[in-house]
């Protein structure tokens, strides 16, 4: 089903897509330049929670790539094999983004807080909320369709609560860096194209969805008309 706003969702997911061929292509690029540091994305990690008081908090392995993230319910840092054994601008870039993560998980920051309350509800909602839609449309029952676009609703929530918390762990990793000595004036460029092409996959994704949301509003409003 199309509707005037079609274009700007196919408009968001091209933006989505080439969002996605910035990240692998930044990775590929600064996993190549070593940080004149000369640590790893481990080392890099474990200094920074150190530093923090977050001993606690395990440095882990994983596989795959661009697998990275932090695990509040378990306290730890998942870096992948190629962030992990690094010892490139990418590596350190991405570990400090994970670990700072971590930190804004000790210091309760209310945006984080906020996603970890939303995400069992989030979930729920996201499994039914495409039947829903589907039903809704297929039957032309407007109320089935209200109900899948206020679940749907939560997941676009979900994407902009996420906005502020991947920016700001970013913000925390530039500054810890600097602050630790693990990168020098020049290797700063490196580091904004890393962390800005990965920032902007949550931007694209936010776009979606939230284009997404207007398009099953006006699809609403078309079907109670026809009722």
């Amino acid at each position: 089903m199309f509707t005037a706003l079609t274009p700007f969702i196919l408009a968001a997911f091209v933006l989505s897509m080439w969002a996605q061929f910035r990240v692998k292509g930044n990775f590929e690029k600064w996993s190549r330049v070593p940080a004149y540091s000369g640590i790893t994305g481990a080392q890099a990690a474990r200094r920074i929670l150190d530093d923090n008081g977050l001993y606690h908090v395990r440095v882990e392995p994983i596989g795959g790539t661009l697998s990275d993230h932090f695990d509040p319910t378990s306290n730890v840092v998942r870096l992948s094999e190629d962030v992990y054994f690094g010892n490139s601008i990418a590596s350190i870039s991405i570990a400090s983004h994970e670990v700072g993560h971590a930190i804004q998980h000790k210091e309760r920051y209310s945006m984080l807080t906020l996603r970890h309350h939303m995400v069992p509800v989030v979930n729920f909602a996201s499994s039914f909320a495409p039947l829903l839609l589907m039903g809704g449309f297929f039957f032309k029952l407007s109320g089935l369709i209200l109900i899948g676009i206020l679940f749907f609703l939560g997941a676009v929530l979900f994407q902009v609560v996420t906005l502020p918390v991947e920016f700001n762990a970013s913000s925390r990793a530039k500054r810890l860096m600097a602050a630790e000595g693990m990168i020098t004036q020049e290797e700063k460029y490196g580091v904004d194209k890393m962390l800005g092409a990965a920032a902007l996959t949550y931007v694209a994704a936010t776009l979606m969805a939230l284009l997404q949301l207007f398009e099953y509003i006006w699809i609403f409003f078309g079907t109670r008309r026809d009722e």
